[in-house]
């Protein structure tokens, strides 16, 4: 299949909270699984894949999505469909919101007209920069679900899902456009980051790995992001090991261990402070989930 390359915008109104419908996670039995062809007349759906590669046409075009990636698909009369097989995990959610005489999909270069309008713009696709917390606030939502949390709860929930998002592409957008040294020197620390997060590495063996001295990277990191390089660390640090907490069965000495955590009982502080949470008691409260096999 050949990936068209996707340069749309979803329009979401900035005043107002969207209607949520349903949500759920989805897993293929076999890599033999296609989308069946199904129509999205009145609902959005949004899908974010955490395993494997998800192949679907919809609206003329087609999407390739894949573990770490987003899609939002507005309603339209046009079936969604699988157009090629594979194995594939995902969380979903259907809503609704009202816009107005806005449409729901535009082009990069309309861009500008629609945010004086006072709406927010998200790519249709692409990465989600941090995939765990995205994912937990996603899980929460099926909770609240399960529990018959009231249509405000769930809404509120969802506009909360939908505007992390958007944040989380707003804060990957470095906030000084004269910065564009520091930008490559913060993607360098954030992919450093991720590379070893199972390790118990410092911010001076970062900056010994690149050449430059603890202070001038924690500065241009701070002024790209806005948030010191220390908090960033333990931020993501924390938003793994809540992914392994509420997604898997591992004891919570294998995930400190996983996010290089060599003390548990360290860890175990270092995640209530982030969360408010001990580790036990967010896997207590986030880990039911909604489970759909289609």
């Amino acid at each position: 299949m050949n990936r068209k390359k996707v340069e749309k915008l979803i329009v979401f109104p900035g005043n107002q909270i969207f209607n949520y419908l349903r949500s759920g996670k989805f897993e293929a039995l076999s890599d033999d699984w296609k989308h069946e062809c199904m129509p999205l007349q009145f609902d959005y759906e949004f899908i974010v894949v955490t395993e494997g590669t998800l192949y679907l046409r919809y609206m003329n075009q087609d999407f390739k999505v894949e573990k770490g990636e987003y899609l939002f698909l507005p309603p339209s009369n046009f079936n969604r469909e699988g157009i090629k097989k594979s194995y594939c995990s995902f969380y979903w959610i259907h809503f609704t919101m009202d816009l107005h005489s806005f449409p729901s999909l535009i082009s990069t270069g309309e861009a500008p007209s629609f945010q004086r309008a006072n709406c927010f713009l998200i790519p249709q696709t692409a990465q989600v920069p941090r995939l765990e917390r995205l994912i937990i606030q996603m899980k929460r939502l099926q909770d609240l679900d399960r529990d018959s949390y009231p249509a405000l709860t769930l809404s509120s929930s969802l506009t909360a899902i939908v505007t992390e998002l958007y944040g989380q592409i707003e804060t990957e957008t470095p906030k000084k456009e004269n910065l564009l040294n520091n930008k490559q020197i913060y993607s360098d620390i954030v992919d450093y980051v991720k590379r070893n997060i199972s390790t118990n590495f410092t911010i001076n063996d970062i900056a010994d790995y690149f050449g430059y001295s603890p202070k001038y990277l924690s500065r241009v990191f701070s002024e790209v992001l806005g948030l010191s390089l220390k908090k960033f660390i333990i931020s993501q640090k924390v938003d793994i090991a809540a992914f392994y907490l509420t997604d898997s069965d591992r004891s919570i000495t294998e995930i400190a261990s996983s996010v290089g955590f060599s003390d548990v009982h360290n860890f175990s502080r270092t995640f209530k402070k982030t969360t408010g949470f001990t580790p036990t008691e967010y896997r207590n409260s986030y880990a039911k989930r909604i489970l759909y096999h289609m």
